[in-house]
């Protein structure tokens, strides 16, 4: 295959699924103008290449039309109303999920309905029906929670009905849907959790719920709320305008929520119709109960209801043409994303650190805090970290002990900064040039270097930093203090630090838990809440727009600097990389996917607040895999080892930490084939 019809173009290869809330025209009681909306909308959602649609509940007939549910004349147009809409839908991809009052041994039960290709594939019943302050629903519904294992007769079919059904995709595994009505999803126990126990990923929920003041509020609480407990994707559709307004009013409120994340939500008191259209990962809800055993432990203390769930199988019509994906993906996974909590979010994560480090200073009784000052961005973090620590406690600052220690490629830009940053913070400071001991090292292991070649190889750079951090061990020790670690979450993630003697050993690693991007974010956004006076901002910003660089060998004949990002790659692609695979577990080929959908425009997305528009950055797949490759066998074969053996320091992120005691755990000794291999198969072979 070639171009865009390959295999890695298709959202469905990856597990996911196109949903669409959808807020059709209707009128009053008026079955067909309704079912004429509804095929109208069901036409636009196969144009966008939707899979799934969730009409409001009661949608075919109208919610608020009283006693007429009552009426034989409705009820019957109602019937031919459902088939309609089932003779439409064979020439349409969609499933398509309505809402109808169905008549049933005498009663009448408000029913959700699911269609796909021609054909009715099951109905279920409202378990919960509100009869209080605005809702009369039990003077006209019987409700429906004890159906099971039943069929009902719709239209002259024959099909399913109960609360116990699981729709489940064939072509698709992971997709399995539950269907609940309004207000079964205020209830206590509202039925999705048993459906989500007996495996299905989505839950749709129908809904006529009318607005009030802090309504819409509520139902993004339930949904997220539910969305995250039953680990599932949660798709809300609420009745708009046109529902009658005698004495309610309707917002026509769409939202889908995945994990706890709001994924898509439509425009509310529209009078157009409304489709919210987004791509719901089945897959990473299937990876994240893998890792949840709370989850399979609800199951089975619920009886496993997998055992006795009935499943309707379907499959999801194809589609001709590449979907692209409509999902929100962050490019930076763990900056925060949230706007309207930013401050917030940033003040918890900067205050996991505060807060780790306070403890420790507590527990040890030391006397100092001892810091290698660089002026690059890790120090610097660690540094203003350790400040507030003193500044929490209500301890002077000048116990913290910073020493900058120049060796073969520190620059006067970065010297220059380290001491200006030390000067505004206000701590006890000294300067020790590595140099000299440095030299004697390299004089005693016979390295080139010491008889005048330009040989700077890896035994030249850890010679270097092992020096640092022998110098900072035994100052701890003469200053009755600690080594606070500046090495950061993603130089752990690519080994990309010295073992032992060396960057990757301190007494306490406080920024373990914070990856690169984390850190410049939060640098910012100290900068920007003043949390320190103006003199210490100038010098943050500065250290900000400095090439980040281990500073290890010696600047090149054009002045050129040693760039870690041109050795180990960007770090706002490896820290992407990092989160998708152990946060998730994802496969490379999928992150590749998701990578390429969040950098391939710098133009479209969104950013982090406040992000540099000069640092707004974009990359083709090519570059992506690149760099993938080089993070999968960083990350798998080669540097768990530094991972195994790293002090303490406090998880910031749900993003994940490394610490073998904490967040991640894996053998020293593994080799990246099976990902590497992924990661080939799954390309585009033009990449």
């Amino acid at each position: 295959m070639s171009g865009k019809s390959h295999p890695f173009y298709d959202l469905r290869q990856h597990g996911m699924v196109r949903v669409a809330t959808s807020t059709p025209k209707v009128r009053t009681a008026d079955i067909d103008y309704n079912v004429e909306g509804i095929v109208a909308e069901a036409r636009r959602a196969h144009d966008a290449g939707v899979d799934l649609v969730v009409y409001p509940e009661l949608c075919v007939s109208s919610y608020a039309i009283d006693d007429l549910h009552l009426q034989h004349a409705l009820l019957d147009a109602v019937e031919k109303g459902v088939s309609y809409v089932v003779t439409a839908s064979a020439e349409l991809a969609p499933v398509l999920l309505i809402g109808a009052p169905l008549r049933h041994n005498g009663r009448i039960y408000n029913c959700a309905l699911v269609v796909a290709k021609g054909a009715l594939l099951g109905v279920i019943p409202k378990s919960f029906l509100p009869n209080y302050r605005e809702y009369y629903e039990k003077r006209w519904f019987a409700h429906g929670r004890e159906i099971v294992g039943k069929t009902i007769m719709v239209a002259g079919s024959e099909v399913p009905f109960g609360t116990d059904l699981i729709f489940a995709a064939e072509n698709l595994p992971n997709f399995k849907l539950f269907v609940e009505i309004c207000e079964d999803y205020w209830a206590p126990t509202p039925p999705s959790t048993m459906g989500a126990l007996a495996g299905a990923t989505v839950i749709a929920n129908l809904s006529a719920s009318n607005i009030t003041i802090g309504k819409s509020d509520e139902r993004h609480l339930l949904a997220r709320a539910q969305s995250s407990r039953a680990v599932c994707a949660y798709v809300y559709s609420a009745s708009g305008h046109g529902e009658s307004t005698t004495d309610l009013a309707w917002d026509g409120q769409g939202m889908t929520y995945e994990l706890g994340d709001l994924m898509a939500e439509s425009e509310r008191f529209s009078l157009d119709a409304e489709l919210s259209i987004v791509d719901v990962d089945c897959e990473r809800i299937l990876s994240e109960r893998q890792r949840m055993q709370t989850f399979n432990d609800a199951a089975e203390a619920a009886g496993r209801p997998e055992d006795w769930f009935r499943t309707v199988e379907f499959a999801l019509a194809d589609h001709e043409n590449p979907r692209g994906l409509i999902r929100p993906i962050r490019r930076f996974p763990f900056v925060p994303g949230r706007q309207h909590k930013l401050d917030e979010d940033c003040y918890e994560a900067f205050n996991i650190q505060v807060d780790g480090l306070m403890r420790r200073l507590e527990a040890t009784k030391a006397k100092s805090m001892v810091i290698g000052i660089s002026g690059g961005l890790d120090s610097t973090h660690a540094l203003i970290v350790a400040a507030k620590c003193c500044d929490r406690l209500d301890l002077p600052r000048s116990m913290i002990r910073g020493y900058t220690m120049p060796g073969f490629g520190t620059s006067d830009h970065t010297k220059s900064n380290a001491w200006k940053l030390i000067e505004a913070v206000g701590i006890t400071a000294e300067e020790i040039d590595i140099r000299p001991a440095a030299n004697r090292m390299l004089e005693d292991m016979d390295h080139p270097f010491a008889d005048g070649e330009p040989v700077h190889d890896v035994t030249f750079e850890n010679v270097q930093a092992g020096l640092r951090t022998d110098y900072l061990f035994r100052l701890a020790g003469h200053h009755s203090g600690f080594v606070i670690g500046t090495g950061d979450l993603s130089e752990l993630a690519l080994g990309w630090c010295t073992y032992g003697v060396g960057d990757q050993m301190s007494h306490y690693a406080v920024n373990s838990g914070v990856p690169k991007t984390l850190i410049q974010y939060l640098i910012r956004w100290a900068v920007g809440t003043e949390q320190f006076d103006h003199a210490t901002d100038e010098v943050l910003l500065s250290i900000l727009d400095t090439e980040i660089s281990p500073e290890l060998v010696p600047a090149d004949a054009g002045g050129a600097i040693q760039s870690t990002e041109s050795i180990i790659g960007p770090y706002e692609l490896n820290d992407f990389f990092l989160q998708h695979t152990i946060r998730w577990g994802q496969r490379p080929s999928k992150i590749a996917f998701l990578a390429w959908h969040a950098w391939k425009d710098a133009a479209s997305g969104q950013w982090p607040a406040g992000f540099p528009d000069a640092k707004k950055n974009e990359y083709d797949l090519a570059t992506i895999a690149e760099w993938l490759e080089k993070f999968i066998k960083r990350f798998f074969a080669f540097s768990q080892f530094k991972r195994s053996a790293i002090p303490n320091g406090p998880k910031v992120s749900a993003g994940g930490a490394l610490s073998p005691r904490g967040d991640w755990r894996a053998p020293s000794d593994a080799v990246a084939d099976a990902w590497l291999k992924d990661l080939k198969e799954g390309l585009p072979p033009s990449v």
